[in-house]
């Protein structure tokens, strides 16, 4: 599933390209000098550092903030089945043609498909024996080596961001309320002439271009509330429910070639929201005041994304296996290890007693099982939060700087 992201604010990198200055050599008549070759200068190939360094299991601890403490997998609320089904996920990818062909290429080369295989199982084993924290942590430190992800800084800074599967109401059939569209994908589309049409182009500035639209005919379902199709096609994925009582579910078809904008940065640009402690919740409200505004800032998001129903199918990664709630992420899959074990360490939301969020440093163990068009460099994880209004709002607020690790077998 090439999901989008939650992030608010977009990174771009900029590479300065220096052309060599050549002499000009003025002519001398008399007398004629004898010409010395002078040798080009030689272009200095700048070295390539890999995304992932490995590190002692010991680094940066601090009581028993140690690397591979997990300390959700048990007790009450413990979710160890749901480790033990992201793994098994995984697993089930390895195996495909899809998995030998990336990892053929894989840039780290003691990092192969056969040790990411066999990391996962044993890992799974280890998980199935240990009867707390300190007990799985003791084991991984003894047969795992720790890589740790560069980071987008070289020291190993990781910014996070978390997406979720809304759940939304919709129609089959357009209504006078249910009048915003969610488009399958156009037969010739692998054949569309780039640049691709723009967001403006395919449904208008309001979202009802209608039957004016290269889309029309395409309409796979309606909502009353424009938001939500394009919320969808942020996250990629949704649940839904259907006005007639039934339930069905839509996947990521395709999208056209656009890079993401952060339509919150955009507000913040104008002056509309404050930058400092944007957040979706603060985005959503803001919307909501000022509807008329979606016309202006939606369509600045100039990528468009297609659907396909999946009949309440879970949410899938880009390798084509369920993501499963807070033991999923996504990274770029260009220098990450599709279907590996990893290990993130960063503040997360969670309700307390009182029915509030509030922020807590957590270190879990996850799968690295999708990827998504904002998540590019070293420097990025979004972590799956699950489906609903609650992962909702968990996801919109989750943000803050941490850590990447990706566990293998030392042998």
């Amino acid at each position: 599933m090439m999901r989008e992201t939650l992030a608010l604010l977009s990174l771009s990198l900029g590479i300065a390209v220096v052309n060599p200055l050549w002499p000009v050599v003025a002519q001398v008549i008399i007398p004629q000098p004898v010409p010395v070759p002078v040798a080009a200068p030689v272009p200095i190939t700048p070295e390539v550092v890999p995304a992932l360094q490995p590190v002692s299991p010991a680094t940066a601890c601090n009581s028993r903030n140690c690397l591979g403490w997990d300390e959700q997998l048990w007790g009450r609320n413990g979710d160890c089945q749901a480790l033990l089904t992201s793994i098994d996920n995984s697993l089930r990818y390895l195996e495909t043609n899809k998995a030998i062909i990336v990892y053929q290429t894989y840039p780290i080369r003691e990092i192969t498909l056969d040790r990411v295989r066999r990391s996962l199982v044993r890992f799974r084993q280890l998980v199935m024996s240990s009867k707390s924290a300190a007990e799985l942590q003791a084991s991984v430190h003894r047969e795992f080596v720790f890589y740790q992800s560069i980071g987008n800084d070289g020291k190993g800074t990781v910014k996070f961001t978390a997406y979720y599967e809304p759940e939304y109401t919709a129609s089959r059939v357009r209504t006078s309320v249910y009048k915003y569209p969610l488009y399958r994908v156009p037969t010739d589309f692998k054949q569309w002439a780039k640049p691709h049409p723009k967001r403006v182009d395919l449904e208008g500035k309001d979202g009802l271009l209608g039957n004016k639209s290269k889309l029309s005919g395409l309409e796979m379902l309606w909502f009353r509330d424009r938001f939500h199709p394009y919320m969808i096609q942020i996250q990629g994925s949704a649940q839904i429910k259907l006005t007639n009582g039934q339930r069905t579910s839509v996947g990521f078809g395709g999208g056209t070639d656009y890079p993401w904008t952060s339509i919150g940065g955009e507000l913040a640009k104008d002056g509309k929201l404050p930058l400092s402690g944007l957040s979706m919740p603060k985005l959503l409200s803001y919307f909501h005041q000022n509807p008329r505004e979606m016309s202006n800032y939606l369509p600045r998001w100039e990528r468009f994304v297609f659907f396909q129903e999946t009949n309440s199918a879970a949410a899938t990664g880009s390798i084509s296996v369920p993501v499963t709630a807070e033991r999923s992420i996504a990274t770029d899959k260009s220098l990450m290890p599709p279907g590996a074990l990893a290990l993130i360490n960063n503040s997360f939301p969670y309700p307390n007693s009182r029915g509030n969020l509030e922020s807590r440093r957590v270190s879990r163990f996850v799968l690295d099982q999708d990827t998504g068009s904002a998540i590019k460099g070293p420097g990025r994880v979004d972590y799956f939060m699950g489906t609903g209004k609650l992962a909702g709002e968990r996801a919109g607020i989750t943000g803050g700087k941490g850590s990447l690790y990706y566990l293998l077998l030392k042998n």
